[in-house]
């Protein structure tokens, strides 16, 4: 049944259904909203996301931006999801940092010893023993890491969504939104909330737009190697990341004038190029992907409440973190919106409103 033939008032509608819509999508249903969903298949960053969960910037051996707090959150969030969908999504797998040199090593060391790093890196190098991977100097473990299959959660999520009636695949038509004193309607779908859950499709939205939303083009292959035979994901000058039956996920690149979707030949060859320096074995390539992350000025979250449209919210600016992010601040969103629970300062848009009434 489509959207536009449903009566009477819902609490909320959705817009778009990546990582950021589900996550609103279960807030909602955990706590007995009612809800519909537009979205179109615009934005991939979600469905090609190499899918981590790694709370350490690993170039730089940092923690993330409240990576444990995130942490907390999504690893109940993603097995409540599984169970739901009755599908695998998280698959428990260290991340090997693989060092460049002795220097790396002491690097890794002093991170470790710093408080808030030393529950995520060991502090035990682990020597190579895979012939296939040039590692003289071993690797620094991220423990409590893994990978969601954000590609099967999306495609299953849908299919859920379709079969209880709850999503209308199109593109979201900003000049048939009308906004009411009491509600928004739209194509005959009166709701008393509307959440922007767009991606790097936030770019086309008349209300949010103002927002400093740069987008980072990422770029990822898979590629089949039969003789590599290795179970951890390995960061190097890339990603390797084991999806089974000896393909491997590689990447990714980050493009910042580039805002398509398409592949390209020159992203391909630099993955290539980095791979080849540590990977010894025979490899083919067969599948290359590209999305745009949702990427923000000062590396925070996009979550909160128009400035003067008071129903408008929007939950978005993940970047390529948007698996351990969109949890905490979904629900972040949901207390705010339901209980007047503040948003975290670095991620509430209020930062950004001054910038609002200057384009205004």
């Amino acid at each position: 049944m489509p959207i536009s033939y449903l009566c009477g008032m819902i609490d909320y509608l959705i817009v778009g259904l990546g990582l950021a819509g589900i996550s609103f999508c279960e807030q909602l249903e955990g706590n007995s909203k009612t809800y519909r969903v537009i979205a179109d298949k615009s934005q991939t960053s979600s469905v090609v996301a190499g899918g981590l969960y790694n709370p350490v910037i690993l170039k730089r051996f940092t923690l993330a931006w409240n990576a444990k707090e995130q942490l907390e959150q999504a690893l109940p969030f993603y097995e409540k999801l599984s169970k739901k969908l009755q599908v695998q999504l998280d698959f428990k797998i260290p991340v090997l940092r693989r060092f460049a040199s002795i220097e790396e090593q002491n690097m890794w060391f002093e991170a470790s010893d710093k408080p808030q790093l030393n529950y995520f890196l060991s502090t035990t190098i682990k020597k190579n023993n895979n012939v296939s991977v040039d590692a003289p100097f071993g690797y620094g473990e991220v423990r409590h890491t893994g990978r969601i299959d954000t590609k099967v959660l999306l495609v299953n999520y849908e299919r859920y969504l379709l079969e209880k009636e709850l999503l209308q695949q199109e593109t979201f038509d900003y000049t048939c939104l009308e906004i009411n004193e009491d509600a928004i309607t739209y194509k005959g779908v009166t709701a008393k909330k509307i959440i922007f859950a767009t991606g790097f499709g936030l770019t086309d939205n008349p209300f949010f737009n103002y927002l400093p939303l740069n987008g980072t083009k990422g770029e990822l292959l898979t590629i089949k190697a039969p003789a590599l035979k290795e179970e951890n994901v390995i960061k190097s000058s890339v990603f390797i990341i084991p999806l089974g039956s000896d393909l491997y996920r590689v990447g990714a690149t980050y493009k910042w004038k580039d805002k398509t979707n398409l592949p390209t030949e020159e992203s391909k060859l630099e993955l290539l190029e980095k791979l080849d320096t540590f990977l010894n074995c025979a490899y083919e390539v067969v599948d290359h992907v590209a999305g745009i992350r949702p990427t923000v000025a000062d590396r925070r979250p996009l979550v909160g409440q128009h400035p003067d449209e008071k129903k408008l919210f929007i939950l978005n600016g993940f970047g390529s973190r948007g698996v351990m992010i969109a949890p905490t601040a979904s629900a972040s969103l949901y207390q705010f919106i339901e209980n007047k629970e503040a948003i975290h300062p670095e991620m509430n848009i209020a930062r950004f409103t001054k910038k609002y009434y200057q384009k205004k």
